[in-house]
């Protein structure tokens, strides 16, 4: 990689913020967007905005041409069976809502178990929570090790022949873990429970393969994959997608409109109610382009580098508490952590008071939060177009926020 040359291509971060060069550690939250989806984006609305589907006319034939190619770009790269199982929706959050008001609220009753971790994000507890009141239904959670890592025998023990949906995260966007996905899908599988897989953290930094992880439902975002906000995909096997109800009625995905009954198109379209989010499906096209031309393995390989190099600078720092796995092969490419005596807010502030964009908060992620004991942490999360050098910045602002805080305390 070539990091130099692929820094080039993001304009956002040849700018200074606050009189310093922009360090953008953020990516994790969202990430940055080259000038090829930037020009993909302005290509259709200036050339073929246009409905797709419905018309006949050469600006909409232009517009379906680039959605649908679009979905076949986001087969290849999840290497789903059929452009089928691939739906477009508003993001992880809304594909993972789908999962649990459609499939969910059709398969689960009373007396039944739904099992994920303590890590998931909020998008992956909020909507399971519902279902298991809206159904009677226990929602059980596998315990984590002390290093925010998963133990197979904790998730047997936890996924019983009572289980009908096991929900976890492929990577945590707090602890950077990496989950046994493959592994947890053959547990599930064996007490008659469907997978759903939440990657939002996992697509945009590493080759995903659903078939090969043999999940029923995999959902993620464009917007953390550089692509455009507002879109994303869910990916769903094709026997469950066709038994499930649409939660989203209206146009674009009706067969028949009688006066008290309607019928509903086959699919992926059953699913995709309304006018669709073309421009940023076409935005997700060409991410997944720019994201191939380099190489998943060769990102994932420069993150955990990055992950890497990042625990080694930081753990030299005195009161600098890093959560998560300590071995960086075991994580993806971000670093949570907490100073001593400083609140990651401040923390956050001072930084970016030196151009450092880091997050602080929960993270999306409270009962993470509650199980390792704090209210909120800070959050380094790194990409394809991160350095050393960035990482460096971060230490040293790390140092410099330190002796200011002891000196004024």
């Amino acid at each position: 990689m070539n990091v130099q040359e692929i820094r080039r291509q993001f304009p956002i971060l040849d700018q200074e913020v606050n009189g310093q060069p922009l360090v953008y550690l953020d990516s994790a939250a969202t990430s940055q967007k080259p000038l090829s989806v930037i020009q993909a984006l302005e290509a259709y609305y200036k050339g073929y905005n246009s409905n797709v589907h419905r018309g006949v006319h050469t600006l909409g034939t232009r517009a379906t041409d680039g959605y649908e190619g679009a979905r076949e770009k986001v087969r290849k790269f999840i290497n789903a069976a059929s452009l089928e199982e691939v739906i477009f929706m508003r993001g992880t959050t809304t594909a993972i809502n789908t999962v649990a008001q459609s499939y969910g609220q059709d398969n689960v009753k009373e007396g039944d178990e739904i099992v994920i971790t303590h890590m998931e994000h909020h998008s992956n507890i909020i909507p399971w929570q519902q279902l298991a009141k809206r159904t009677g239904a226990e929602l059980k959670y596998v315990p984590l090790q002390e290093d925010g890592t998963l133990s197979l025998d904790d998730v047997r023990e936890t996924i019983t022949k009572k289980t009908k949906i096991v929900s976890i995260m492929m990577v945590s966007n707090v602890l950077g873990t990496m989950n046994p996905i493959k592994e947890i899908t053959e547990i599930a599988h064996e007490n008659g429970a469907v997978m759903v897989v939440d990657g939002a953290q996992a697509a945009p930094h590493m080759k995903v393969d659903v078939q090969a992880l043999d999940c029923d439902f995999f959902a993620f975002s464009g917007h953390k994959m550089a692509g455009p906000t507002g879109i994303g995909v869910l990916y769903g096997k094709k026997k469950h997608l066709n038994a499930m109800e649409p939660v989203e009625f209206g146009g674009e995905m009706i067969d028949f409109v009688g006066l008290q009954d309607s019928t509903w198109k086959e699919l992926p379209w059953k699913f995709e109610g309304g006018t669709p989010i073309i421009a940023g499906a076409i935005g997700l096209g060409a991410a997944i382009d720019f994201l191939n031309e380099i190489g998943l393995d060769e990102i994932e390989k420069y993150e955990h580098h990055l992950a890497a190099y990042a625990m080694e600078k930081m753990s030299e720092i005195d009161g600098l508490t890093i959560y998560g796995p300590e071995d960086p092969s075991k994580r993806a490419g971000l670093v949570t952590f907490n100073l001593d005596d400083v609140h990651p807010h401040d923390l956050a502030t001072v930084l970016d008071a030196d151009g450092i964009a880091i997050r602080a908060g929960h993270h999306c992620a409270q009962p993470l939060m509650k199980w390792l004991n704090v209210s909120s942490t800070a959050r380094a999360s790194f990409y394809l177009y991160n350095t050393e050098e960035d990482i460096d910045r971060l230490v040293n602002g790390l140092v410099k926020t330190k002796e200011y805080f002891s000196d004024v305390f």
